[in-house]
């Protein structure tokens, strides 16, 4: 009777303090809040996976997705939201009914993702497919606006969106104005650096929207301003406030090995840096290591071997240490939370406009045959935030 006293006292001290611990007593494992370090993962493809063929597995036995990573300690889920993605049905012979990343799709996630317990980040790319640092384009909707019209345009559709989840009681944790903004977004008026002034009103009038949404909202969701590799950030920022880039709460950021030419060493300062520039909180939004060089499909995969290193080989083990690095660099460096990108783009028979089945099935938190695998377990890891 006094170890299970001992137990339950321990495990009540712990929910006290945001986090839970295992289910064994001597289990380490650690499940943080999302408001302590947000243990996320981007699973907008989930849905398309599922439709087509895709399973997902916990030591042999299949489960829901949503509910693996909530039980592996994913405390948000984030989705990429596209304006009017008609190629995503399009790719399909013939073409299918629904599409993909719209509104409804993504209601779908977040409902899934809210009914585990999670909390949600909802990606804006304000545009009809993907935007990224080498590509900005509006929705076809909205081409050839006035700044006027293209703001107003920004401004409602941000804001009806937000009403329409809030109405259901899918209110989002977080928000990203723009996926990726390096060279800013809604090109060309948005753009961040020959038309900085442009720019600030256009996403001061998502942020804005984003604001207005959640007045009668329990949830008041944090925004964040993504930017693309750490080495790109500070620069970005530079001169942003006196501009008028104010109202924000998180700088959000992709970390790429392959991408970027910032050492996993130096993420840590890195992170410090950008926190002391802006006065915001950093969260890493979008990363991803590989656990294997095999290929599951015909798609090629996405992989730099030359960016590889002795100490993190591309296999289970290595992957699983390589997160956990990254997630202490981020805590050291006074992060907010790291988001891995498509951990769970497993090879089925979805198609997107490059291939059938998966690019990134080498960077996944699961093996070719959709079983869990070591890396999934970085984000119970017992991180040190002391320092």
């Amino acid at each position: 009777m006094r170890s299970y006293t001992l137990f339950f006292t321990l495990l009540i001290i712990a929910c006290c303090n945001g986090k839970e611990t295992g289910n064994d007593p001597t289990d380490k494992r650690v499940y943080y809040s999302h408001t302590e370090f947000s243990m996320g993962a981007d699973l907008s493809y989930v849905n398309q996976i599922l439709d087509y063929g895709g399973i997902y597995k916990d030591s042999g036995v299949v489960m829901n997705p949503y509910a693996i990573f909530r039980k592996y300690g994913a405390n948000t889920v984030r989705f990429r939201l596209w304006h009017n993605p008609q190629w995503t049905r399009e790719v399909y012979t013939p073409s299918i009914p629904g599409m993909y990343n719209d509104f409804n799709d993504v209601r779908k996630g977040i409902t899934a993702a809210k009914s585990q317990g999670m909390a949600v980040s909802l990606d804006f790319h304000y545009s009809d497919s993907w935007a990224d640092p080498g590509k900005q384009v509006p929705p076809a909707a909205w081409t050839g606006l006035s700044l006027g019209v293209l703001r107003d345009s920004l401004h409602n559709y941000t804001l009806k969106t937000l009403e329409k989840l809030e109405t259901a009681g899918l209110m989002p944790e977080y928000v990203q104005v723009g996926n990726e903004i390096n060279s800013g977004f809604l090109l060309p008026q948005g753009d961040r650096w020959k038309k900085k002034d442009d720019f600030i009103t256009l996403i001061n009038a998502a942020i804005k929207a984003v604001r207005d949404a959640s007045v009668s909202s329990a949830i008041k969701p944090r925004i964040i301003v993504h930017i693309a590799q750490p080495e790109n950030v500070q620069s970005w920022f530079e001169g942003m406030s006196a501009a008028g880039l104010t109202d924000y709460d998180i700088v959000g950021v992709s970390y790429y090995y392959m991408w970027s030419s910032v050492s996993i060493e130096n993420v840590s300062d890195y992170i410090a840096g950008i926190k002391n520039l802006t006065g915001k909180d950093v969260m890493i939004v979008e990363t991803a290591y590989p656990w294997t060089l095999n290929n599951a499909d015909s798609y090629n995969n996405i992989i730099a071997t030359d960016k590889l290193t002795v100490t993190y080989p591309a296999n289970q083990t290595g992957q699983y240490n390589y997160l956990v690095k990254l997630t202490q660099e981020i805590i050291d460096g006074g992060g907010a939370g790291i988001h891995y990108w498509e951990p769970a783009w497993i090879t089925s028979n979805m198609k997107d406009r490059w291939g059938t089945g998966s690019s990134w099935d080498c960077n996944t938190l699961f093996d070719f045959t959709g079983n869990v695998v070591k890396g999934m377990k970085y984000m119970t890891y017992p991180y040190n935030f002391k320092k």
